[in-house]
């Protein structure tokens, strides 16, 4: 993949012979309302496996050299022993990426999925097919297919806030493992009637015309914005005012869409310090705009000073 400006140093010297997955990704399970009547070692099991299938398998043709690898995270909160070693739980993923010239990590990715549910028993094989999602146990193959439906999220919007439209296979792929998931077993987020803020919404709308602006917001938002504060700052700015009348004109369309809040998850204490040096001028804007389009933390954009 080309993100060759934050390479430099030992970086730019060792890129002709070190070429690795995509993924700097860590894997925890946690099994604090699981009763101690079951064998906990089975988790530690679970979260190995889990994180050598991320860490290790390769998830697009491109080569990442080490510095270019995709910090994020998965964390597996077991909330319920459903029998028969299957479980519900909520899954937390966080992804962030670098900004130019500077040793800060934006967030790309903070979000909960309360709709986990899956099967493991200790050592089996963890895997997955794109072209048999569902496997011969549903709940077995929901473990890897929601994870992996999340890794290629991490990967679409991470390729898109290098490059317009840069994550859009990615995002198919998510959709793709939509259209083909498991089934029955008490498996939820997959389906439209599942809710309004599942994985069904998220890859549909990530993948639909109707929400195409999406993506110039979050190349605009990192590429022109972020990666400029550097020596632009006043520039970067501007940039970043440009991303959120993009998610504002979708916003006027398709009002409390899940995109937009799935976008703004995590973002709030960075877009404040962000706006917190600006002109007069450019903060009303700023505010007047995350006032409306971050309802969640529009208290905090109220007193932005």
């Amino acid at each position: 993949m080309n993100k060759k400006f934050f390479v430099t140093g030992f970086f730019i010297l060792s890129a002709f012979f070190v070429q690795s997955q995509e993924l700097q990704a860590r894997i925890t399970v946690l099994s604090d309302k699981i009763s101690s009547q079951v064998d906990k070692k089975v988790f530690q099991t679970l979260q190995s496996a889990l994180n050598n299938f991320i860490n290790n398998r390769k998830w697009t043709s491109d080569n990442f050299q080490t510095a270019e690898k995709i910090n994020c995270s998965f964390l597996i909160n077991l909330d319920k022993d459903l029998g028969n070693n299957s479980y519900e739980a909520t899954l937390t993923i966080q992804a962030a990426r670098p900004v130019y010239n500077t040793t800060y990590d934006s967030p790309l990715i903070n979000f909960q999925d309360p709709d986990f549910t899956f099967r493991y028993v200790e050592f089996q094989p963890i895997d997955f097919n794109e072209n048999r999602i569902q496997g011969s146990d549903p709940l077995a193959a929901n473990l890897t297919a929601t994870l992996v439906y999340y890794v290629y999220i991490i990967l679409g919007m991470d390729y898109d806030s290098y490059s317009l439209r840069g994550g859009d296979a990615y995002f198919q792929k998510a959709w793709n493992i939509v259209n083909n998931a498991p089934e029955g077993g008490g498996i939820k987020g997959w389906k439209q009637f599942d809710g309004l803020r599942n994985r069904y919404f998220l890859a549909e709308n990530l993948n639909n015309s109707r929400f195409a602006l999406m993506h110039d917001a979050i190349y605009t938002y990192y590429r022109i914005g972020l990666d400029n504060f550097f020596d632009k700052e006043d520039e970067a700015r501007l940039g970043i005012i440009n991303s959120l009348n993009y998610l504002n004109t979708i916003n006027t369309e398709i009002p409390n869409s899940m995109p937009i809040q799935f976008f703004f998850q995590g973002k709030n204490t960075e877009l404040i310090k962000t706006f917190s040096r600006a002109n007069p001028d450019v903060k009303k804007r700023a505010r007047d705009l995350l006032m409306k389009l971050d309802v969640t933390n529009a208290s905090a954009y109220k007193d932005m000073k």
